[in-house]
């Protein structure tokens, strides 16, 4: 069954649509209605004709998204009073820009959720969603696997410098492979034995810890707003330090697995780590100053670093574009068959649990909604100013079906338990003490 189409007819006034487009009646009861943004569903067909069942979906063409339009509908009410905002994909839906004040002010009252493919949140202001009684959830847990292994691949790199022998090898140049094949094995170095410096033990995090330590043997150490339970940490032998620098000291290889926020990774901090010291960065290019890498790459200090993300996306710094110490990635730490089906599913799970008066999959910030609850809520708006900020709990990142986080796990950078308290890692903000607090009290 196609969604009814949510525009007005010839001989219909745009008032009139705009005041009752939302009252369809099934077996004559109203029905809810869904903004569904970006393209349609293509994996998990039962589970959306089971939403679509329930409740009336508008699914806008994508030229309807850009921001001015967008702003112009939500202002007109051209699409209602939905209950509920559904992005399945990443690749589209987001054609409108950051979703802050000016766009979530404009929501209807009657917006209960916003459901979106991904595993960051650093596109939408979360504290305001929450400021307005709107619950976010992400696709936590469906790109944990597919990250971690990418993971893996830039820390081989690293130690082995797959890098300069994969370049070698694709420039044809004989003179350059002889000087690779030559070369390289007396500068690289298996990792049995070496530590890694995990900075965010968020399921991501903890996900690239059981890999490293099961196939590479080496030591996991990590840093994070909370130290994890006993039994977590023997699951990888993995040690704690309260601090970043302290991390950092000990770490033959620090990788990236917090949020997005203020690099972590500048000319101040990066003399920390031991020289000839490696990085990968998995989690957000805002944690790193990318010249300030390169200068400790070609100082020396570091002996090579692995990047999937980028501080100014989609460009790539041209400093280290050329580098041969460097392996780079397009972003697609993610970027698997079944991590799409996931987000897409977890989308769906999300929005038919919360409508169906549920807790949500992997919802981010009901925590934050309930301590609002003490300011007023009315229609699900908050009366009154919110500080718009995430308490830093953390799950047990070892909740995993299928590399699909449950309610009481969900990975990389916005994990939240079945309270909905966003831990603060590989896609979760992290708050009060940071992990940025932690550097800057040391230096």
């Amino acid at each position: 069954m196609a969604p009814i189409s949510p525009y007005p007819s010839a001989n219909s006034s745009s008032q009139n649509h705009r005041n009752h487009c939302c009252q369809h009646t099934l077996n004559g009861t109203d029905r809810l209605s869904i903004l569904h943004l970006g393209d349609p569903i293509e994996y998990n067909h039962d589970l959306h004709n089971r939403l679509q069942a329930q409740y009336h979906i508008i699914r806008p063409p994508l030229s309807e998204l850009t921001r001015s339009n967008f702003i112009k509908h939500l202002k007109d009410r051209t699409w209602g009073n939905f209950a509920a905002i559904m992005r399945p994909f990443w690749n589209t839906g987001g054609e409108m820009g950051v979703w802050d004040r000016e766009l979530i002010e404009l929501l209807p009252p009657s917006m209960k959720i916003m459901a979106s493919a991904g595993a960051g949140f650093d596109w939408v202001s979360v504290e305001v969603l929450s400021e307005y009684g709107i619950l976010y959830s992400n696709g936590a847990g469906a790109s944990t696997e597919s990250v971690a292994d990418m993971a893996l691949y830039h820390i081989l790199s690293t130690f082995r410098h797959l890098a300069w022998s994969t370049l070698s090898a694709r420039s044809l140049s004989p003179t350059r492979f002889h000087k690779a094949h030559v070369q390289i094995p007396a500068v690289s170095h298996n990792p049995r034995g070496h530590t890694l410096g995990i900075v965010g033990l968020g399921n991501i995090g903890f996900a690239i810890a059981r890999k490293v330590h099961a196939a590479l043997g080496m030591r996991i150490l990590y840093t994070d707003i909370a130290q994890k339970a006993p039994a977590v940490e023997r699951e990888v032998n993995a040690t704690f330090y309260p601090t970043l620098p302290a991390l950092m000291a000990r770490s033959a290889c620090l990788l990236l697995a917090t949020p997005a926020g203020p690099a972590l990774l500048t000319a101040t901090t990066l003399p920390l780590l031991p020289r000839g010291a490696r990085i990968v960065n998995i989690a957000r290019g805002s944690l790193i100053d990318e010249d300030a890498l390169v200068d400790a790459l070609e100082a020396g200090h570091i002996s090579a670093a692995g990047l999937d993300v980028h501080r100014n996306e989609p460009y790539v710094n041209k400093r280290l574009a050329g580098r041969t110490d460097v392996s780079l990635t397009c972003h697609t730490g993610g970027a698997s068959l079944e991590t799409m089906v996931g987000f897409e599913r977890l989308v769906l799970e999300n929005v038919e649990s919360v409508l169906g008066g549920g807790r949500g999959v992997t919802v981010v910030n009901r925590h934050a909604l309930r301590e609002r609850r003490g300011t007023g809520f009315v229609n699900g708006h908050a009366n009154g100013n919110a500080d718009g900020h995430l308490n830093g709990d953390h799950t047990n990142p070892s909740s995993h079906t299928n590399g699909i986080a449950t309610a009481n796990g969900h990975p990389y950078g916005h994990n939240t338990n079945e309270d909905g308290h966003a831990n603060g890692h590989a896609n979760g903000h992290l708050n009060g003490s940071s992990l940025h607090d932690m550097v800057s009290s040391q230096n």
